[in-house]
């Protein structure tokens, strides 16, 4: 069925006439009439009683139920991408625990704040199974560590992080290799970023291998580092951010193991929804102010 037929034989419905109905949507009476006709012929039942004012048949009754919930999400989803009305639906976003801790809070309560009909959920995970997850679609965007060498991804900075060596007791220098050969390493699972940071930091200090434990939340690393159960590579402003809820220290590190900077990533954007695109607007427009 052809939505064009159903607003004409909405319009006769309404009317009660053919002339009229035709009038209403500029157009001739034998386009109304054929437009009728096919859909009679479509469905195999009389819709229009044509014997006097034009009437709607039991057939007829039954199909304009149907008819105004088809043109009314028509409407309604050509008015949302063509910006006509605010942005609803869902947001599916990604990000890693470090970003979501930190990073985007206040970015995500001014988004809510200002398109209050759309959904968020937000998931989080490593770089790997962010990145995988935006190429299946099951994200519409996601923040990873570094750039994404893919050619449908679309890619901005979003913020630039330094990564520092935590620890439970106060650090003056890196530890030995004696010390780190012991030691043991608290980190994400595999497939995060900041894991393979330990692995080039081990390496500069020529340690080639070492104990690395995964944990799924932040919170739990900042926890057992805190009780002395290891190190950790964490962003220097969520360490900073977290000190008031553990004892913690940090060490500073060299720039080519210290700097990653955060992408946010997405399809095309012309295949963005109005949710995504007003997403995008509202997060630009915050790493501006900042």
């Amino acid at each position: 069925m052809q939505l064009r037929s159903l607003r004409l034989f909405m319009a006769v419905a309404q009317t009660g006439s053919f002339v009229a109905a035709a009038q209403r949507l500029h157009t001739v009476q034998s386009n109304v009439t054929a437009h009728i006709k096919k859909l009679e012929a479509e469905l195999g039942a009389e819709l229009i009683d044509r014997s006097g004012r034009a009437r709607l048949t039991s057939a007829g009754m039954a199909l304009s139920e149907y008819a105004e919930r088809m043109l009314q999400a028509h409407d309604e989803a050509l008015a949302l991408f063509k910006g006509s009305r605010t942005p609803g639906g869902v947001l599916r976003i990604g990000a890693m625990e470090t970003t979501t801790a930190l990073r985007l809070p206040p970015i995500l309560a001014a988004f809510h704040a200002e398109h209050p009909a759309v959904d968020i959920q937000l998931s989080t995970g490593p770089t790997a199974d962010l990145s995988a997850g935006l190429a299946e679609g099951r994200f519409d965007c996601v923040f990873v560590a570094g750039r994404l060498e893919h050619p449908r991804f679309h890619l901005s900075k979003a913020f630039a992080e330094r990564l520092v060596l935590v620890s439970a007791a106060p650090l003056e220098a890196m530890p030995t290799a004696e010390r780190l050969l012991s030691a043991t390493f608290l980190a994400f699972r595999q497939g995060c970023s900041y894991r393979q940071r330990i692995e080039l930091l081990l390496a500069a200090c020529g340690v080639s291998a070492v104990r690395i434990m995964e944990f799924g939340t932040l919170d739990a690393i900042l926890g057992c580092v805190s009780a002395g159960m290891g190190y950790a590579l964490l962003p220097k402003a969520t360490v900073d951010a977290q000190r008031y809820r553990f004892p913690i220290h940090s060490l500073e590190l060299p720039d080519a193991i210290a700097r990653v900077d955060t992408y946010f990533a997405a399809a095309d954007p012309a295949s963005w929804t109005p949710a995504l695109a007003s997403f995008s607007q509202t997060l630009h427009g915050a790493l501006e102010q900042a």
